[in-house]
């Protein structure tokens, strides 16, 4: 019965004299999505509007999935057309309209009409009151309703007319990749394929990088990784994910630093290897996962220890959440169940008893003293040998 959608946006009616950049973006992202959707779609842009038009057969639950995917996207409107071929024909199809979509149903409802094309012989009220009248007289047990209507009928009047009465909910956002690009820190947790999801529904391009120590992690590790950078390509669009091979940095901190201070060292690390690739490769900036409190790493001292070697910013979306806030994310991306399959990280193998979480940074920086032979040719090596896996 629908042959279109109507997409409405929220954020990006409000960006002026820009707002065809984000509307161009939005209409490409939406192309993007539909590709992996089976039958043909054309879409378009029309005065402030934006409409996916199925060219040919298809499947109407993939087709709303793939939409609901598309950050920048507040709803989608399941659209039938019709030729303008007069009022009278206009009532007869409204009718037939209400009948199909609410059999047996006398839900209170309101007319709205959108006249778009002046030259139409009827104006917006005048749409509204006679379509309404016309309900009233097929539907006798059906109510008016123009504050809180349970169905709100919208017709809108163009070269053809659009006629519509649910609004399925989208993500909301802004379409990727019209806010820069970011490197997301991605592990097999639960947090940080959060956290990417939510940087990314801001507009952010996301690239990812892993830290993979074999042989202390397997590679049902590292899939498990790539396959949680797949579920959330479905929001973001490809990723390119960097594979570094962290296990002889490990190794080195282990020997050579205090056990207590060792996930502090090693986080250090991490961030400046994850900075120098994303300067190499164009992000302007970092996402973690982390959540204050959660972990010893994740104290505020600890954090800003962490922080201190970076100059990029970090974003860290979940930083006040609740582990049970970022689970029922976790759930709706469908990024959970992967998340918890039980396999190791390279966090989780070198793990002290009793790691520090008040870090002096001061103290720090002394430890890491005792690297300074070698570590910094080790880190250049893991950067130049990291492997790339596009995603999505």
């Amino acid at each position: 019965m629908f042959q279109a959608f109507l997409i409405k946006y929220g954020e990006i009616g409000i960006k002026g004299k820009n707002r065809y950049l984000f509307e161009d973006a939005l209409v490409n992202q939406i192309k993007h999505a539909l590709k992996h959707v089976e039958g043909q779609f054309r879409v378009t842009k029309e005065q402030g509007r934006i409409y996916v038009e199925a060219l040919e057969e298809y499947d109407f639950q993939e087709v709303t999935e793939a939409l609901q995917r598309v950050f920048g996207i507040v709803g989608i409107c399941p659209v039938v057309i019709l030729e303008d071929q007069g009022f009278e024909k206009l009532a007869e199809d409204v009718l037939s309209y209400v009948k199909e979509q609410y059999p047996g149903k006398n839900p209170t409802f309101k007319v709205h009409a959108r006249r778009a094309r002046k030259d139409y012989p009827m104006e917006s009220m005048e749409i509204n009151r006679e379509l309404g009248a016309r309900i009233l007289e097929a539907f006798p047990d059906m109510k008016v309703d123009v504050h809180e209507p349970e169905l709100l009928l919208c017709v809108e009047i163009r070269q053809k007319i659009y006629l519509y009465s649910e609004v399925l909910p989208g993500p909301g956002g802004m379409p990727v990749g019209t806010n820069g690009k970011s490197m997301l820190l991605l592990s097999g947790g639960i947090d940080s394929p959060v956290a990417g999801y939510m940087v990314a529904k801001r507009g952010v391009k996301i690239d990812a990088v892993y830290f993979h120590a074999p042989p202390y992690t397997s590679e049902r590790a590292k899939q498990k990784v790539i396959d949680l950078a797949k579920k959330v390509s479905r929001y973001t669009g490809p990723i390119y994910l960097y594979v570094v091979n962290f296990t002889d940095i490990q190794l080195y901190i282990y020997e050579k630093c205090p056990h207590d201070e060792l996930t502090i060292i090693m986080r250090r690390y991490m961030m400046r290897i994850a900075e120098q690739i994303a300067r190499n490769t164009g992000s302007l900036g970092l996402i973690t996962g982390e959540s204050i409190g959660q972990v010893a790493s994740q104290t505020v001292p600890s954090l800003a220890a962490t922080n201190e070697v970076c100059t990029m910013p970090v974003f860290r979306p979940l930083i006040a959440f609740d582990k049970e806030d970022i689970v029922t994310i976790s759930k709706k991306i469908d990024t959970f169940e992967t998340s918890i399959q039980p396999f190791e990280d390279c966090c989780t193998i070198f793990v002290a008893k009793h790691p520090v979480t008040k870090p002096n940074v001061n103290v720090i920086r002394r430890s890491e003293q005792r690297l300074e032979e070698k570590i910094d040719q080790m880190v250049d090596t893991a950067i130049r040998e990291a492997e790339l896996v596009i995603v999505g």
